[in-house]
């Protein structure tokens, strides 16, 4: 059955098109954003150029702020080098005139070993340089070592003897804390020996340790390989076992190093020795004791050897030491070289 047609409004033309939907052409327009007139799109383009020429602008600055620190960084590197140089180049000089009469000092402290602030380079470079000046009325050698290499303290002391011969001034020795070993074979070589009471004075001998591990070897099963061009050239090895033949030349070599020590001992303090049994055996006294014992003449400190004995109260201060870029390649890695070569060599003879 056909539906029922509805009626038509008057003047309706069935072949016409549809009239458009307002509504929908409403909704339409007001999504589709209008078009920006000429003037409004130049407005725009010239705000993001601004903005990229501000980018560019704030990119090149800091390019040079940059730069500027770098080339600041470089300059203060270059001074505190220069600085450092400088300080290197002129440590020790004397801050008093030459020619102004005064007590030299040369400090001779820690061990007395080859690349130490004790070492026979640095002592007889310093003494050398307290004697020339003109104004040094005699050298002060402090002292506060127990001793070391018997090489670098036969060095100081024939430098000494030489000084004194050339620059006809005194050289005398103040103990601080202790002199021992190769420190007192050093002072021996003074005109006097001033000590504290309480001082530590003597231990004349001589000593070569090490250790020997060929038991515990043998226990763990374990074998060393040495292999040597030369019967006796590895008898100092801790992992070999040594002989008796080794061992009676080593005493020998350590017995005639010990009459050296002797001989510059007995030759330095002379008649003013009280030579007893015990002297020359290794042992060590107080201050007071080396006194009575003619080892050391007059207890005195610095101040007073200078202001009574000298005669000269102004101290200058002559000592070598390291500047500060050498301690600090001692420190980052250099002192472990120098560790691992004296471990090597911890059998050479020490005077200790």
């Amino acid at each position: 059955m056909a539906e029922p047609r509805q009626p038509r409004e008057p003047g309706f033309d069935p072949h016409s098109p549809p009239a458009p939907d307002l509504w929908a052409q409403d909704a339409l327009n007001s999504e589709v954003p209008p078009k920006a007139t000429p003037s409004e799109a130049g407005r725009e383009a010239g705000w993001e150029r601004a903005v990229l020429e501000k980018l560019a602008f704030a990119a090149i600055e800091e390019q040079r702020a940059a730069r500027r620190w770098k080339i600041i960084f470089r300059v203060s590197w270059l001074v505190i080098a220069a600085g450092l140089f400088w300080f290197a180049m002129h440590q020790g000089a004397s801050s008093t005139s030459p020619s102004a009469p005064h007590t030299a000092v040369v400090d001779i402290k820690g061990e007395i070993a080859s690349g130490s602030e004790a070492s026979a380079e640095l002592v007889v470079s310093a003494m050398r340089s307290a004697l020339e000046d003109e104004g040094s009325r005699a050298l002060v050698l402090l002292i506060d070592s127990p001793g070391g290499s018997p090489v670098q303290a036969g060095i100081i002391n024939d430098e000494i003897q030489r000084l004194k011969a050339k620059h006809h001034k005194p050289v005398y020795a103040v103990v601080e804390e202790t002199c021992a070993s190769a420190a007192y074979y050093i002072a021996a070589a003074a005109d006097d020996i001033f000590v504290d009471k309480a001082s530590i004075v003597g231990s004349i001998g001589v000593l070569m340790d090490g250790f020997g591990f060929t038991g515990i070897m043998d226990k763990l099963g374990v074998e060393r390989r040495l292999l040597t061009a030369g019967e006796n050239k590895g008898f100092l090895d801790p992992f070999s076992p040594q002989t008796e033949k080794q061992r009676a030349y080593a005493q020998t070599m350590l017995n005639r190093i010990h009459q050296q020590f002797i001989s510059v001992v007995k030759e330095g303090r002379g008649d003013r020795l009280h030579e007893t049994p015990e002297m020359f055996s290794g042992l060590f006294w107080t201050g007071e004791q080396a006194i009575e014992m003619g080892l050391a003449d007059k207890l005195g400190n610095l101040d007073y050897v200078a202001r009574e004995v000298v005669k000269a109260e102004d101290i200058i201060d002559y000592t070598r030491r390291d500047n500060v870029a050498e301690r600090l390649a001692k420190r980052f890695g250099a002192a472990m070289g120098l560790g691992a070569a004296k471990a090597l060599m911890s059998g050479a003879p020490q005077l200790r």
